[in-house]
């Protein structure tokens, strides 16, 4: 089957980039997993262990679907894969407001919304940049995805008032309604063009050149490159550790500082994550991919270190400074989702874009699994966060050094 594409010729690049920034704002509610798990009743009898799985799975499963979405919509459009995402959503979110079963709940919330967030998600950026020159690339990469890092600024409150006024089952339900019509109505939007859409100058754009003058990788050609690992392992670096502080960033300030308003910098953060990803994208523009790269990731490193010296004792631990820290790690740890995807597509075209990046993608769920997993494991071994903090600023630092490696592979 032929990828979809719309025959007229009106640039439609601007509205695809919207739709697919919306559709990013209704699957970001995996962000929103605290508020939900902190409100599920007690009387279904559920420890945190138990409450920390339907999160796990979908983040894996989320992960790990990229790759065959990545494929399906390369194949056969965006539109349909994405719709498919929206139901998935919707459906699981559904199921999830009829059980009080862990089983059932890792099911519906887990694989079903996990396996529809990545549909979804798979769908959004690849069609989008493909209206545009490579020149924008950074910039539409990063409107598209940061609604997913914004999705918790409303989300939460919107949870936790539904959660208060009408029960768990009902909010759960309302969201699953919800979102099933608003990802798959935005996703009739997504439409690619017939033919790529090339800069009128690139020759003041390093990175625009370098793409105009790409090849098309297939999957097994580009793994068959070295730069592909060096990348994924970059990534996993990066996303792993700002996943690691938006993990545990509520116990962080509440038992490392002793700041009991926890969730107004995890909303802080979001706004970070938001628009650290547009500014990234576009600086990314401007200066190049792999320059951004360095700065975010020795930035992020120096911002992990600082936070580890926060204390009641210091200013560090004051709420304004926590909060500026909260939403500088946030946009270091979003400037990975659109920077990413952006040097996936220069280095490997955008012809197999969508599959390229859902392998690429997976070093997001490993590495933000694993250095979570640390900082949970050190905090039990150590009491304390210490161990993390230097294990992830050295991971950083070993990422920002690899950037004067990687360079456009060639077949």
């Amino acid at each position: 089957m032929q990828v979809e594409t719309i025959s007229k010729t009106k640039n439609l690049g601007w509205r695809v980039t919207f739709a697919g920034l919306g559709i990013n704002l209704a699957l970001g509610i995996l962000y929103t997993w605290s508020v939900i798990s902190k409100n599920i009743p007690m009387d279904w009898g559920w420890n945190e262990s138990d409450k920390s799985w339907p999160y796990s799975v979908a983040c894996l499963v989320f992960c790990l679907v990229m790759v065959p979405a990545g494929r399906m919509q390369d194949k056969i459009g965006p539109r349909l894969v994405s719709t498919l995402g929206g139901i998935l959503v919707g459906v699981g979110f559904i199921l999830a407001s009829l059980t009080t079963s862990l089983v059932g709940f890792i099911f519906a919330f887990g694989v079903l919304a996990g396996a529809g967030i990545g549909f979804g998600y798979a769908s959004c950026t690849p069609p989008a940049v493909k209206w545009f020159p490579s020149n924008k690339t950074g910039l539409v990469t990063g409107i598209v995805v940061s609604g997913f890092g914004l999705a918790s600024v409303y989300a939460a409150p919107l949870s936790t008032y539904l959660i208060n006024s009408y029960g768990f089952k009902s909010a759960m339900l309302f969201l699953g309604i919800a979102f099933l019509v608003v990802v798959v109505l935005l996703s009739q939007l997504l439409v690619v063009p017939k033919e790529p859409i090339l800069a009128k100058d690139n020759s003041q754009n390093n990175t625009a050149k370098a793409q105009s003058e790409a090849e098309n990788f297939s999957a097994k050609q580009m793994l068959s490159t070295s730069q592909f690992y060096m990348i994924w392992f970059m990534f996993a670096c990066g996303a792993g550790a700002g996943l690691m502080i938006i993990s545990k960033l509520a116990a962080i300030a509440d038992i490392q500082v002793g700041i009991s308003l926890g969730f107004v910098l995890v909303a802080v953060l979001a706004i970070g994550n938001g628009g650290g990803r547009i500014l990234a994208g576009l600086l990314s523009d401007k200066i190049g991919r792999n320059i951004t790269m360095f700065i975010c990731f020795v930035s992020q490193a120096a911002l992990i270190l600082l936070i580890s010296f926060a204390s009641k004792e210091n200013i560090l631990g004051t709420i304004p400074a926590m909060a500026l820290i909260s939403a500088l790690i946030g946009a270091n740890y979003g400037a990975n989702l659109s920077l990413f995807p952006s040097i996936t597509k220069d280095y490997y075209g955008p012809k197999n874009f969508g599959m390229n990046y859902g392998l690429v993608f997976t070093s997001w769920g490993v590495g933000g699994f694993l250095l979570a997993k640390l900082a949970g494991a050190m905090y039990v071994q150590y009491q304390t966060f210490d161990v993390a903090y230097y294990g992830a600023s050295g991971l950083l630092v070993l990422a920002a050094l690899m950037v004067f490696f990687v360079k456009a592979p060639k077949k």
